[in-house]
């Protein structure tokens, strides 16, 4: 069964900031003529790793609210600078718009099972879902 991550995307104040750090990376990489791949590195290597790779994404919690998704390419271990161990989230650069749900701080990154995931937006269009604070809005009020 599938299992997606949730992990928060600190600084990013929106999804257009979301987009723009990966359009800066991309642009980075190739001008040093690089590949690039877009990855996250956390503490830990999720043990759910088979589920997760069955099809699972890493959602992006934004300003408190789950906004978006990146399917989930990989997990690899691998040992930091200080030698400590981490896991590296490998992560498609195609960004797909979510129905935006509230969701309070955490650290790190937590399982969300897939039948508690917030559904895609059509199309990923920008017009589809309400802006964040009506969603939140509505969201406390039952109505989303």
């Amino acid at each position: 069964m599938t299992m997606h991550l949730v992990k928060l995307c600190v600084g990013a104040e929106s999804i257009e900031d979301l987009e723009g750090w990966i359009a800066q990376r991309r642009a980075s990489a190739q001008a040093a003529g690089r590949v690039y791949e877009q990855f996250h590195t956390t503490r830990q290597m999720p043990r759910a790793r088979d589920e997760i790779l069955d099809g699972g994404s890493l959602y992006w919690v934004i300003k408190g609210m789950i906004a978006c998704r990146q399917r989930i390419i990989d997990l690899r271990p691998v040992v930091d600078a200080e030698g400590i161990p981490r896991c590296q989230i490998v992560l498609d650069q195609a960004l797909v718009r979510v129905m935006p749900r509230p969701r309070g701080p955490f650290q790190g990154w937590r399982y969300l099972k897939a039948s508690e995931a917030p559904s895609d937006l059509s199309g990923g269009a920008k017009g589809d879902a309400p802006p964040a604070e009506m969603a939140r809005a509505l969201s406390e009020l039952g109505l989303l």
